[in-house]
């Protein structure tokens, strides 16, 4: 109740500030909330992956604050392991609340704009219970799944159309919901083709029914005031994937992994003249390839087409780190000078900690489903290779006690849980990216695999060769 009486004394202070407002000082908008059991004592903001402010919370878990020279659109705050994002305009008064055990569905926004983001937030919650079936329905014929599709996008219109008619809302805020419905459909038709299942992709793209990609004729690929949009940076890397495996598939039916990636490349370059949407877009693609592939040649071949198209000079820079990183942890290499320490503060170098057949894997506190499931996975392999050392290192630039606090939330106890003295460095240097990466490491400390996945079918295979060392 005192939370609620907080916020009517916030709104109507807002309000009284609001009416006696200069429109040419009016592009401002308020943000607050409550965080019931907190990970940590502070939230992140962020517009386009800029951070804006590192927000303390108060005594109560509370906090406001006020971002002046408002661009409007959708800002993104982060709590620990957690993250949701909240569409802002100017003269808006937004408070939330939540509980971090059940962060997305208990997220409620109240104050001056909160029924368009509440709206919004419920799309959100709806977005991710089709999607699980997503997969499933991409196993229908074309025309079935195509039936299946349009009325999901039916019913969303219907409910803005009410959402709409019951409030008043800006044209801005209208577009961006039209275009959430819309793009949201457009992924589900991009990715079809990628997710069924058929021994020929030629003849599934061939079988597709006369106007299945009709919509493509008004798609814009360079908007930036949807670019932080969730559901357009899906629309747009399936859209990317998919257009460029009909131009793949010219070539050939294989799955070669590096002429894929090329023609990813190439469709961004030539489709793409918003700066900032094509440098991410060339930047993701780079980086996944690097990431999974295991062949020398072929990541001097994706970097160089990707050094040629892309002119975001600390994106490049990047780039080429990671390469050189990946390149110093082949097989039979040592590991880097890393330096890691636990959770009394005790430093040691990566390597000296290493004195049986080792796995280690990372995990961090921005994905929380990857942290419990790498874990519980330890737990079992840790029964079946007693032999084996499993250290969990943890990547994020969090300070020690935020970390342990997550740990011992989740039972688990310090025991080879590490964190790295500086993340950044250590990141680089291991190219802890994806994060599912795991090491191989013998009793030698020489590398086995750097590029090993706990999860893969093959790993207890990789690591039966690594004992036998």
């Amino acid at each position: 109740m005192k939370f609620y009486i907080g916020i009517l004394i916030f709104a109507i202070s807002l309000f009284g500030c609001k009416k006696g407002t200069n429109s040419q000082d009016s592009n401002y908008a308020y943000f607050g909330g409550q965080i019931i059991n907190p990970k940590c004592n502070f939230i992140v903001l962020s517009k386009s992956e800029k951070v804006l402010d590192t927000i303390l919370l108060d005594g109560n878990y509370k906090f406001t604050y006020k971002i002046n020279n408002l661009e409007a659109g959708f800002y993104t705050f982060r709590h620990a392991d957690e993250f949701q994002m909240v569409f802002l305009e100017p003269l808006d008064s937004i408070m939330f609340r939540l509980n971090t055990l059940d962060f997305d569905e208990s997220l409620v926004y109240t104050g001056s704009g909160a029924k368009k983001n509440n709206y919004l937030v419920n799309e959100f919650l709806q977005n991710e219970i089709d999607d699980k079936n997503l997969y499933q329905y991409c196993q229908l014929k074309p025309a079935k799944f195509e039936h299946q599709v349009d009325s999901i996008k039916d019913q969303k219109n219907k409910e803005l159309a009410e959402f709409k008619e019951k409030y008043e809302t800006s044209t801005f805020f209208n577009d961006v919901a039209r275009a959430n419905i819309n793009y949201n459909y457009y992924f589900k038709k991009e990715i079809y083709p990628l997710y069924h299942y058929t021994k020929s992709k030629s003849e599934l793209m061939e079988s597709l029914p006369e106007g299945f990609y009709s919509y493509r004729k008004s798609i814009n690929h360079n908007d930036s005031l949807l670019k932080d949009l969730f559901t357009y940076q899906s629309f747009l890397r399936t859209s990317i994937s998919n257009l460029a495996l009909r131009t793949h598939l010219n070539h050939t039916e294989d799955d070669n992994h590096v002429c894929y990636t090329l023609d990813k490349l190439k469709f961004i370059d030539s489709l793409i003249d918003n700066t900032s949407i094509k440098n991410d877009l060339l930047y993701y693609y780079t980086a996944r390839f690097l990431a999974k592939n295991k062949n020398e040649k072929h990541s001097e071949t994706i970097i160089e087409s990707y050094l040629a198209k892309s002119n975001d000079d600390e994106k490049k820079k990047m780039i080429k780190q990671h390469a050189l990183a990946i390149k110093n942890l082949k097989s039979g290499n040592y590991l880097p000078n890393v330096t890691i320490k636990d959770y009394q503060n005790n430093e040691n170098n990566l390597n000296s900690k290493i004195q049986t057949p080792t796995v280690i894997c990372f995990w961090s506190l921005s994905a929380y489903g990857h942290f419990k499931d790498s874990h519980n996975k330890i737990k079992e392999l840790e029964i079946k290779y007693p032999e084996v050392t499993f250290m969990r290192i943890n990547i994020d630039n969090y300070n020690t006690e935020t970390i342990k606090k997550a740990l011992k939330r989740s039972h688990l106890t310090l025991e080879n849980e590490y964190l790295f003295t500086n993340p950044e460095t250590a990141r680089e240097m291991l190219a802890v990216y994806p994060m599912i990466k795991t090491f191989i490491v013998d009793r030698h400390k020489k590398i086995v695999n750097s590029n090993s996945n706990i999860f893969d079918r093959d790993f207890e295979e990789e690591l039966l060769g690594a004992i036998n060392r």
